[in-house]
């Protein structure tokens, strides 16, 4: 393929957050060079939950409805359940919708799950490919896997940059606008601009911390080889054994995760001994496939101490790095990679000034510090638990051994998997493009969110009486909500018009959306967040307009 030699953004990285940025800029007509040294989207099953959030993400996209249709049969029940071993004890089990429910129950639901989307349990290689397919229906965008970035230089008016085929080749030069590295914990982008990673490098735990062990294997003959209920998520919890592994298409495919004891050389791990981990998590032999094999390290709760400099950027693992519990480090990346999305495609379009770029390190880099630190309590609640020899015994002792566990993980399993705070409520009070209005944040916590349209925060969701989302009738960039016939918005629609701000007004004179929102009109952002609320009349629209798109950083 032929490299462009000039773009708007050149995005180093292929995952879920270059894919996701890419679709967002190629939304929007905006030119796109992708590079990656992999030779396609991700082999591995990876992350393997998709939030509400993300999903609701998709929904605007229109994908979410497809992506929600793969991974998981439709009626594979998403369970989360521990064992002392998959084929012996059951201990605790949190029981959560098949995929084929979620869309009706998603209706019924309001307070802390007043969501256009439930989540999805589905691996992220099965995402990426829906990334990727939907990437490459925007012309502006060119794809290039085996291609890597080797280096750039910021030249205050444009991004140099030198990348190279991996199988060898003349190197090319491309002249960008901007470069975002989205390229892995081994961000080649962070280390040039020189940015360090801040927080928890390692805690090794009883389980999810330390080194662990991936395997991706096949076994046709699991689910009639165990005695249990399927479940999405397996736990396996006893003194010589600690692990999880997910089911990838409820079939027969697998991800089994073992942690290592300190001191094992996982480079002399051959296929046998891997064999051998998977029979011990299960308690039982069954012929099994494996697939591929790799260390990795859980226990990190990092996060870059900058996001961006000057014309470049870094988003997902390049920027923060999590320890897997909670599932929210591939879905911290999405949101990277809508905020930065929009911000990019309006400075490049000339709808928002420069300053508005400023604002990606103030609003995504206060969350990834907020997220992490919510895993991290997630691992400790998940991995300090120890287990004691009494656990898989056929005795009285055993059986209290269990009750105890049990109780312990069933109120663990709802700590870590309802966590509609955690997936809603991030928030970006004090960045230079919101417009507050004095009122103060509701609490922030992983397990309760309250909808509020306080700025600075995701907009409260709504269903409408004829059974549509009220997302649904947001437009893919500004939205002015308009929620009663008192709303004296003239004038801000009049300035967002004369500064080339693309906005759907939306009239919606429900009193019960305006109760939920508390003002007679509010002003909602590209990515879905509140940006200012009020009744209009006593705003300067002009400055208003000018301080949310980044044209002035007077506060409103």
């Amino acid at each position: 393929m032929q490299i462009p030699t000039e773009t708007d953004v050149l995005i180093s990285g292929l995952g879920p957050c270059g894919l996701m940025l890419a679709n967002e800029l190629g939304k929007r007509g905006v030119r796109a060079v992708l590079v990656d040294p992999k030779a396609t989207t991700a082999f591995n099953p990876q992350a393997n939950a998709t939030q509400a959030r993300s999903m609701e993400h998709y929904r605007r996209h229109g994908f979410a409805d497809e992506i929600r249709a793969i991974g998981l049969p439709p009626d594979f029940p998403t369970d989360i359940a521990y064992f002392t071993r998959m084929a012996k004890y059951e201990l605790a089990r949190f029981q959560l919708p098949a995929a084929k429910d979620a869309k009706a129950i998603i209706k019924g639901m309001s307070g802390s799950w007043s969501a256009a989307e439930l989540p999805h349990r589905i691996s992220q290689k099965y995402v990426e490919q829906v990334l990727l397919k939907h990437a490459r229906k925007y012309e502006s965008n060119t794809i290039c896997f085996n291609t890597r970035l080797t280096g750039f230089r910021d030249l205050g008016t444009h991004i140099e940059a030198q990348v190279e085929p991996v199988a060898g080749g003349a190197p090319a030069t491309v002249r960008a606008k901007y470069l975002v590295g989205a390229d892995g914990a081994r961000s080649l982008v962070r280390k040039e601009l020189g940015f360090s990673l801040e927080g928890e490098g390692s805690r090794q735990r009883e389980f999810m911390g330390g080194r662990m062990y991936a395997i991706y294997l096949r076994c046709l003959g699991y689910y009639e080889a165990m005695p249990h209920a399927p479940a999405w998520m397996n736990v396996t919890v006893n003194p010589d054994v600690r692990a999880f592994m997910t089911a990838i298409d409820g079939k027969s495919e697998f991800a089994f995760h073992f942690q290592l004891k300190p001191g094992v050389d996982e480079e002399t791990i051959g296929e046998d001994e891997a064999r051998r981990f998977v029979y011990d998590g299960w308690g039982k032999e069954v012929p099994i496939e494996i697939l591929s094999r790799t260390g990795w390290h859980a226990g990190y709760t990092l996060v870059a101490n900058r996001m961006q400099k000057g014309r470049v950027f870094i988003g997902g693992d390049a920027a923060h790095l999590f320890t897997p519990a909670g599932g929210m480090g591939y879905n911290t990346a999405i949101e990277d990679a809508v905020n930065l999305g929009w911000k990019l495609a309006a400075v490049v379009k000339g709808q928002a000034g420069e300053a508005l770029l400023d604002s990606y390190e103030a609003e995504r880099r206060a969350v990834a510090v907020r997220n992490t630190g919510f895993a991290r309590a997630f691992a400790d609640s998940l991995g300090n638990f120890v287990a004691t020899p009494a656990l898989e015994g056929n005795t009285p002792e055993g059986e209290e051994a269990r009750r105890i566990a049990g109780e312990y993980y069933n109120k663990h399993a709802r700590a870590e998997f309802n966590i509609p705070g955690f997936t809603l409520g991030a928030r970006y009070d004090g960045s230079p493009v919101i417009a507050g209005d004095g009122t103060p944040p509701p609490p922030d916590g992983p397990n309760i969110y309250h909808p509020t349209a306080c700025p600075g925060g995701r907009a409260p969701h709504m269903w409408l009486e004829d059974g549509r989302s009220l997302y649904d009738g947001f437009g893919f960039e500004w939205t002015l909500l308009r929620m009663s016939a008192n709303a004296q918005t003239d004038t801000i629609v009049a300035s967002a018009r004369a500064m080339g701000m693309p906005l759907t007004v939306l009239d919606l004179h429900d009193r019960d959306l305006r109760d939920l929102y508390e003002a007679d009109a509010a002003l909602i952002r590209p990515d879905q967040v509140v940006a200012w609320r009020g009744s209009g009349a006593s705003a300067n629209a002009e400055q208003l307009i000018a301080k949310v798109t980044g044209h002035a950083a007077s506060p409103q």
